[in-house]
């Protein structure tokens, strides 16, 4: 059996949006709240630079 053979492990995923929790502890739960608080952030950010380039290019428009 060759190295190349096996697929590459896939990370678990922190949370998925509707997953049963009732089972997860409350040190679990308040990982995931901080990872889910983490991606929040990163999104937020990530719209921040969109509105920027937004406001950019319809203001170049706006002058044509």
């Amino acid at each position: 059996m060759a190295l190349f053979d096996e697929e590459p492990k896939k990370k678990p995923k922190v949370h998925e949006i509707g997953q049963d929790i009732s089972l997860l502890s409350v040190g679990e739960l308040n990982e995931r709240i901080a990872a889910l608080h983490a991606e929040i952030e990163r999104l937020e950010a990530e719209l921040g630079s969109k509105s920027v380039t937004k406001s950019a290019a319809e203001a170049l428009f706006r002058r044509s």
